[in-house]
């Protein structure tokens, strides 16, 4: 039908979201999977009825201000909407949707698969063994620390935050602290096993080892900064999979080389693609690309939901995630 919507792509999705995109819209994909630079970005809004970026996009403020645009709904092929200025959208008229509640499961269990890797050394080891300067087992060789029995701190307890939680109380017997600036229902808590703390430094004072899943706002940029990881326990962890501009990472990097913190593992970072200058050179710190939803089940999820949202959002219906 040619009076059927137009909707784009930024990057390439799941076979199965595309093939339902192509059914119902007038539907332009990116075969190249080449990201879009901020001029292409700009011809998509202005010729797409509907667009689906993904969290590696940019959508400042400049590209809603500047010119006509076509587009009427940003279906976010994400949870994290950082990279969006959803005020901006908003006054121009656009609808921004999300994806949540279809990343936690991965996400957590990546957050344990980090924990796991930064404590135990496994990173470290790993490379050692491929680079072929391992010797055979000796007593002293490659030595972590056990799991089992730390403190984990949680910063953050939403849906994934208390994903972690569970896995690590039940999963490995760690004892569970959590901060978040609201005040907590004890009912969305307590059959986690984790005790909410009354402030940031309380916790990061108490934990052994400190995950991160608090949203990436204003509010939070640089949450952990030079400060905020000196409060933290000497030979304690830092893991991230939230987003990377919650964390001061040179600051991080200081506190590695200074070996105030005994590692660190990461998913996520303040420049990305690009990576703060000293981190690749620590042999403390696992680093991954990104990749905490990276299961075929919840990129296929993700993408379901954003085609729920185009879908009720030409239809007049209201939108299942809106922003």
């Amino acid at each position: 039908m040619p009076d059927r919507p137009v909707v784009m792509a930024t990057r390439r999705l799941p076979d199965r979201v595309e093939a339902i995109f192509g059914r119902e819209f007038q539907f332009v994909p990116n075969r190249s999977d080449r990201p879009f630079d901020q001029a292409e970005m700009a011809r998509a809004l202005q010729a797409a009825d509907g667009l689906v970026p993904c969290v590696a996009d940019r959508l400042p403020a400049a590209l809603f201000s500047a010119g006509p645009i076509r587009t009427k709904i940003l279906a976010n092929f994400g949870v994290g909407v950082n990279h969006i200025d959803v005020g901006g959208a908003h006054r121009r008229g656009v609808v921004v949707t999300n994806t949540p509640g279809v990343l936690t499961e991965c996400t957590a269990d990546l957050t344990l698969l980090l924990i796991l890797m930064v404590m135990r050394g496994a990173g470290r080891a790993e490379r050692r063994l491929r680079s072929g300067r391992w010797s055979g087992w000796a007593p002293m060789d490659q030595l972590g620390v056990s799991v089992s029995g730390k403190t984990l701190g949680i910063v953050g307890f939403g849906r994934i935050g208390r994903a972690v939680a569970t896995r690590a109380a039940q999963g490995f017997g760690m004892r569970v602290l959590f901060w978040t600036p609201r005040p907590p229902d004890p009912a969305t808590y307590q059959e986690t096993g984790a005790a909410p703390r009354a402030n940031l430094s309380e916790l990061l004072a108490e934990s052994d080892v400190v995950s991160l899943h608090c949203p990436g706002t204003s509010s939070t940029h640089h949450l952990i900064n030079g400060s905020r990881l000196r409060t933290m326990r000497p030979g304690a962890f830092l893991i991230n999979t939230a987003r990377g501009s919650v964390v001061d990472e040179a600051a991080l990097v200081s506190a590695l080389r200074e070996n105030h913190l005994a590692g660190a593992g990461l998913d996520v970072y303040e420049q990305e693609p690009n990576l703060t200058p000293g981190l690749l050179e620590l042999d403390n710190v696992v680093l991954l690309p990104h990749v905490g939803s990276a299961t075929i089940e919840t990129r296929e999820a993700m993408g379901m939901k954003a085609v729920e949202n185009v879908r009720a959002f030409f239809r007049g219906d209201p939108v299942p995630d809106p922003v």
